[in-house]
């Protein structure tokens, strides 16, 4: 990639969140790079979210709405935003994100720098509401370097991805509820693509910070991993068999809790979130619903 592309398109999936999903459009509307389109998949919201992203488009002429109600699950929502658009290279970002004005150049130019196919951006978690669980959550966190450098994939949170990876590979495997991002970035990393890492382009996700929310996602990872078992045993072990925690955690020594009562509060929860996954796991593992419906997209 010798020059800068000429076009980007930006895809952001969104389900039942009006509130965030303006933040993220108005955090990408100021964005300094010219050529950029903005691609909104509403993934069958049954709230005002719809009437949102429409009423932007009538505000900025590189806005688009697009509708996946067929498939329920974030990476059809992509799959659905990489379809319709075509630019050179495809940024990912989620609803109740927000960006410096500069992110998108600046990781543009890091790719460029980098010869990389497949970018993770830095990610920042921040904290509009200061909770216990707020901060555990902030303390784990997304180290995306450590997940490039251990297990070859970055978060669809903050990910760029030339188009002619797609096109090699195939899309996201919309069949999966959660990991498909690691899935995605394993078979970039199987397939030879240079993956890199955007330390000065930082996405800004808020932190969730009630137990509630941070529960119903790692109860989702735990299903995400059983289906990626059923669906890639080869690479993710026998169905039936969970996997050990490996990777990064987030956080660092130098973050450690600065008091007795944190700290058990923060290893309460992190035993309470592995139980969470556990459960999920085995949810989807006795439970889970056929999804022959929903072809995969890797092909």
């Amino acid at each position: 990639m010798d020059t800068l592309p000429k076009s980007v398109s930006i895809v952001v999936p969104v389900y039942n969140d009006p509130s965030g999903i303006s933040q993220t459009i108005n955090s990408l509307a100021k964005q300094n790079y010219p050529s950029s389109e903005l691609f909104i998949t509403d993934n069958g919201s049954t709230d005002g979210t719809r009437n949102v992203i429409q009423d932007y488009t009538k505000v900025y002429s590189n806005v688009y709405c697009l509708i996946e109600d067929k498939i329920q699950g974030s990476y059809a929502a992509r799959n659905k935003g990489i379809k319709y658009s075509d630019g050179d290279i495809l940024a990912f970002i989620d609803a109740d994100e927000t960006v410096s004005s500069d992110w998108l150049e600046t990781a543009l130019q890091t790719m460029q720098r980098q010869e990389a196919d497949y970018l993770g951006c830095n990610v920042e978690l921040t904290l509009f509401k200061d909770t216990l669980v707020g901060r555990y959550n902030a303390h784990t966190g997304f180290p995306v370097e450590q997940y490039l450098k251990e297990q070859n994939y970055a978060p669809t949170c903050a990910l760029l991805v030339r188009r002619e990876v797609f096109e090699d590979i195939g899309l996201f495997d919309d069949r999966l509820i959660s990991g498909g991002d690691r899935e995605f970035g394993e078979r970039v990393h199987e397939a030879g693509y240079k993956q890199g890492y955007a330390k000065n382009a930082t996405v800004y996700h808020p932190a969730r910070t009630t137990f509630e929310s941070l529960a119903k996602k790692n109860f989702r990872v735990g299903r995400g991993f059983c289906q990626k078992q059923h669906y890639y045993p080869e690479r993710y072990g026998r169905p039936g068999i969970p996997p050990t925690p490996s990777g990064p955690s987030g956080g660092d020594d130098e973050d450690e809790p600065d008091s007795l009562f944190t700290r058990f509060a923060f290893a309460f929860l992190s035993f309470a979130m592995l139980t969470c996954r556990g459960v999920g796991y085995y949810y989807e593992f006795f439970f889970r619903e056929e999804r022959g419906d929903v072809p995969s997209s890797t092909s």
